[in-house]
């Protein structure tokens, strides 16, 4: 039988000794022997390598055992308005969340605890923010994405903070931090550039009851981010309506006729419609365009050929003015022969000229009297 029993509590560890169940203290280093023939002696070792201290009987310790704790551990105990970075050999490799009780063995490891007070400041300094979101230790980064939100505002664009429901404020472009713990928070990214939208294939009848198919094109900008958000929950579907509204309004009110002949004035009644409902939510819209007028198939025939019945009246009345100009011409002329026997002799010089021109030879008798008086006897050579 085994009356003595022998433990050995290394240098890197400490020991709690137990009797029958029951604490009896702590052992630092060192080796122990106890008179123990019915085996009631335990010793619980710990290797101080890894500080977090976590033991079942950890409240009744720090209950009647304080000032022993105190003595060899360190307690990190956090309200439900507080977080703690916890920094090993002044590297942080963990964080604790609110209501968080933890202990850590001194000794082997310095530990140290950045207690952070989240009540009202909940965002976190950039340096800081950008040391914990880029952190490479594994088991820290998987623990800072559940308590930790990040967003990041890129260029030519704001980002409008809500906490609990409540807007708060603009964010520049950047990379931002918050503590999640207690409160929601959400960050809506909006484009400040100048936006693009199209109202595709919209089927409008006019006042004269053709059906249209119409595609407007519209550009707009936001500038006032915060004001449009407390005002409009989906503001790109408010700016797509309120194009439709416009553009069935100015449509609407119209004859065909009157649409084809002037689309501009579609553009500047859209453009004041929709300028009227977005002015005061910070919006500014830019320019409003009919980019296409899609008449239907048998509207299309119809208007083919009233298009081709106007040319053909047209080609027909610029070809009697042409024939009444040239009948007026002659007459003119033979009225001119008539008063002027020199005036026509030249014009008989002009007509045998061109009668000649392709003629090889000629063979005149009598004269050229004779031949202006058909004596003329042309023989091509």
């Amino acid at each position: 039988m085994v009356l003595w029993r022998k433990f050995v509590v290394r240098k890197n560890e400490r020991g709690l000794l137990f009797k029958d169940g029951d604490f009896q203290g702590f052992l630092e280093a060192g080796t122990y022997t106890y008179f123990d023939p019915t085996k009631k002696i335990t010793v619980e070792v710990f290797n101080l390598a890894k500080p977090e201290f976590d033991h079942p009987m950890l409240d009744f310790l720090l209950t009647k055992y304080a000032d022993a704790m105190q003595q060899y551990c360190m307690k990190v105990e956090l309200n439900n308005q507080q977080v703690a970075l916890i920094r090993k050999n002044g590297v942080v490799t963990d964080i604790l969340f609110p209501t968080t009780r933890q202990l850590y063995w001194k000794g082997l490891i310095t530990v140290e605890a950045d207690i952070i007070d989240i009540s009202e400041n909940y965002e976190i300094p950039h340096e800081k923010a950008t040391m914990l979101i880029y952190a490479k230790n594994a088991p820290l980064a998987s623990r800072l994405s559940t308590a930790i939100y990040s967003p990041i505002v890129p260029e030519y664009h704001v980002g409008i903070l809500t906490v609990d429901g409540k807007r708060l404020k603009l964010l520049d472009v950047g990379l931002y931090a918050y503590w999640t713990f207690n409160r929601r928070i959400a960050v809506d990214i909006v484009d400040t550039r100048q936006q693009e939208t199209e109202i595709a294939g919209q089927e409008i009848l006019t006042k004269d009851k053709v059906t249209l198919r119409i595609n407007l094109s519209a550009s707009y900008q936001i500038t006032d981010y915060l004001k449009l958000s407390l005002a409009l929950a989906k503001p790109i579907d408010f700016i797509y309506k309120e194009l439709q509204f416009g553009l069935r309004a100015a449509v609407g009110t119209r004859t065909l006729d009157e649409l084809l002949e002037n689309k501009t004035m579609i553009d500047d009644q859209v453009f004041a419609h929709i300028q009227a409902k977005t002015t005061d939510l910070g919006i500014v819209v830019h320019s409003v365009g009919v980019k296409d007028i899609i008449l239907p198939g048998e509207m299309k025939t119809i208007l083919s050929k009233v298009v081709e019945a106007e040319k053909v009246a047209q080609a027909n009345l610029i070809r009697r003015r042409e024939e009444t100009a040239a009948t007026r011409s002659l007459l003119n002329t033979a009225k001119v022969m008539e008063d002027n026997p020199t005036a026509l002799r030249l014009k008989e010089l002009e007509t045998l000229e061109k009668v000649t021109e392709k003629v090889g030879s000629i063979s005149v008798y009598g004269g050229l009297e004779g031949l202006l008086k058909e004596l003329v006897k042309i023989r091509a050579s």
